[in-house]
């Protein structure tokens, strides 16, 4: 079919940033944080009531864990309906992988952080937040999930959803000392019309990005527009968006993606590249071998796939 022969070289130009592990711990040696909030504006005092609780049950703190945050995040969904999604019964345990993942498919935003700055600005901007701990020795790791719904700069004190213990009070020294051991990874679920606090503008798309590989369409077309509503000009964006728009069918705003991206970024070989499948496949022949052309003429990394665009073009207009 047509469709499937223009999709299979659509240019995403997004570099995708890769996890360092698959495993429920990070490779690297935990590395020291401030326990106090430093370099971030931050109330002395947060608890987000409106996080709900779910108890863990054996082994089960991934699923639980990751229910709270996707029911905060505006979803009907309980513990139970996301163990085959993320819990691995071999590992008796949660890989932070399958955590990212599950979150996709439901159309969320799985915006990975680190750090306790990280910790205190997403909590101050109301936005709870998955942690991996170590509750057991560096020789004998337990690892948990929990989720942190606040912090007491005043008594130096954090508060988590964890286990089996609602609102559990924590110091920050044995906080921390638990969360070390991941790397300080935390992991924040949002709506895809949402923007993290500390969002940067590569992992913020890449977080997208995870949204158009688990199909969730209409959702990365959101995020890309977050993404832009901070970021106008950034290419792998638009491009994103326009991708997202042509593989749920919509040529009209798909060839209005790529438009934009060639107008803010004339020399991008991608945009003119996508543009021209988008114009053949909507009868624009003419029009599709110029945008083929042109992305030809720019060359670039990605030149082999623009010169099999012109030829594939080329021939149907034989």
């Amino acid at each position: 079919m047509e469709h499937r022969w223009i999709r299979r070289r659509l240019c995403a130009i997004l570099i995708l940033l890769g996890y360092t592990s698959n495993l429920l711990m990070g490779c690297a040696g935990p590395r020291k944080e401030s326990r106090r909030p430093h370099g971030v504006n931050v109330p002395p005092r947060v608890e987000l009531e409106a996080v709900p609780y779910f108890p863990q049950e054996a082994y089960q703190c991934g699923p639980a864990a990751l229910a709270m945050a996707l029911q905060w995040s505006g979803l009907s969904i309980r513990p139970a309906s996301l163990t085959d999604q993320v819990y691995t019964p071999f590992r008796k345990g949660s890989l932070q992988a399958a955590m990212i993942s599950a979150a996709r498919r439901h159309g969320r935003i799985a915006y990975v952080t680190t750090g306790m700055d990280a910790l205190f600005a997403e909590l101050a901007g109301s936005h709870p937040l998955i942690v991996l701990q170590n509750l057991g020795r560096t020789w004998y790791p337990i690892w948990h999930y929990a989720i942190v719904i606040g912090y007491d700069v005043a008594a130096e004190l954090v508060i988590l959803h964890s286990g089996v213990t609602a609102r559990k009070r924590m110091s920050w020294a044995v906080f921390q000392r638990a969360w070390a051991a991941s790397n300080y990874w935390g992991l924040v679920i949002l709506r895809p019309t949402q923007l993290p606090v500390t969002a940067q503008l590569q992992p913020f798309l890449t977080a997208v990005h995870g949204l158009e590989r688990a199909g969730q369409w209409q959702a990365a077309i959101a995020g890309y527009e977050t993404a832009l509503a901070r970021w106008p000009d950034s290419l792998a964006a638009i491009m994103g968006r326009g991708n997202s728009y042509y593989a749920q069918g919509d040529l009209e705003q798909a060839e209005a993606s790529f438009r934009e991206a060639i107008r803010r970024h004339p020399t991008a070989g991608s945009a003119f590249n996508n543009l021209a499948h988008v114009l053949a496949e909507r009868g624009q022949r003419s029009q599709a071998l110029e945008a083929a052309r042109k992305a030809v003429a720019l060359g670039g990394p990605q030149a082999a796939v623009y010169q099999k665009t012109l030829e594939e073009i080329q021939t149907k207009l034989e």
